[in-house]
């Protein structure tokens, strides 16, 4: 059965396979989150390839029933119809107390799981398009309003054309101008170009993930290629903050099970398939000791900024490369 995005919210609960496909990665890790909202139970993520090659041990945990857990969501994200076969199989054998979210790239129409899930009105199919920028300002707009942040509608027309219709790029932006401005309510257009610029080469998100895996080759093209200002520096303590949280409870977490792929399939929120490896990376470099100090570095770093603001890239700089090496 095929639904639109925006229906999402009619789908009934009962049904246990979803086929999300198309090539707007915002948009589909939306329905995806959206679905596990209304659903309780643990989250295993897989890629395809994942699967084919550990099949067995994927078909005990699908499978398998534990008394510790409520339900489980299965993710399978890079799907194409070579994983047809199994997605097949597993439809026909009436699994309960699960849901399996398939997260595929753009499908043709011949496509066998396209006419699977289109056919059967026990399945849920959802296609998701490109946005558009009407959308893009919707979506745009409802987020200042919710935040109470004031902002012209130029700005808005701004932000969108920098994201080329691309929603997760909007939401990125979007989290930057949330954690910027926390404590104001109202965003500057020259504070907001200088925020959105950060996008057009390397993204904070990209810096701050190859100083928690002690790449520092890569964090020094960053750095060269960006003309960061001192305006810039808090952004990029938080952001680092925020990423050394996460990183916190998933070494805490391998720390007790020391099972490394384990750790990163079953965290919440998901961690999206294309940064798993860094991650991992990120886990065997840190341990929840070292990260909690970092912690603590990181708001200390924040201070001395505030305190000596002419000098806040000089001081981010050295922070930056000096983690990195630690």
């Amino acid at each position: 059965m095929i639904l639109k995005t925006f229906e999402i919210n009619k789908i009934n609960n009962k049904a246990i396979f979803y086929l999300i496909y198309g090539k707007n990665e915002g948009l589909k890790t939306e329905c995806i989150n959206e679905i596990q909202k209304k659903n309780i139970g643990k989250i295993f993520n897989y890629d395809e390839k994942q699967i084919k090659d550990e099949i067995n041990t994927f078909y005990e945990n699908v499978l398998s029933d534990s008394l510790f857990e409520k339900g489980k969501i299965i993710i399978v994200n890079r799907a194409s119809d070579r994983i047809y076969e199994i997605i097949q199989d597993l439809i026909s054998r009436n699994l309960n107390n699960i849901k399996v979210i398939i997260n595929a790239g753009l499908l043709e129409t011949r496509s066998k799981l396209r006419t699977l899930f289109e056919k059967d009105k026990k399945l849920i199919c959802i296609p998701t398009y490109p946005d558009n920028n009407e959308t893009l300002s919707k979506i745009t707009y409802n987020f200042f309003k919710k935040e109470n942040i004031l902002i012209s509608q130029q700005n808005i027309n701004l932000i969108v054309e920098k994201c080329s219709g691309d929603r997760s790029i909007l939401n990125n932006e979007l989290d930057k101008i949330k954690n910027y401005s926390k404590h104001k309510k109202k965003v500057a257009s020259k504070e907001l170009l200088k925020l959105i610029n950060l996008s057009e080469n390397h993204g904070l998100s990209e810096l701050i993930d190859n100083c928690l895996a002690k790449n520092q080759k890569k964090i020094l093209n960053i750095i060269n290629e960006n003309n960061y200002n001192s305006e810039d520096c808090i952004l990029i303590l938080r952001t680092f903050l925020s990423k050394a949280k996460k990183i916190l409870k998933l070494a805490i977490q391998f720390e007790q099970n020391k099972d490394i792929n384990k750790t990163i399939n079953s965290a919440k929120p998901p961690i999206f398939w294309k940064d798993k490896e860094i991650v991992k990376v990120q886990l065997n470099k840190w341990r929840p000791k070292k990260i909690k100090e970092l912690i603590i570095n990181i708001n200390n770093a924040e201070l001395e900024v505030k305190k000596n603001y002419n000098n806040s890239v000089f001081i981010i700089t050295n922070f930056i490369l000096e983690k990195s090496s630690v």
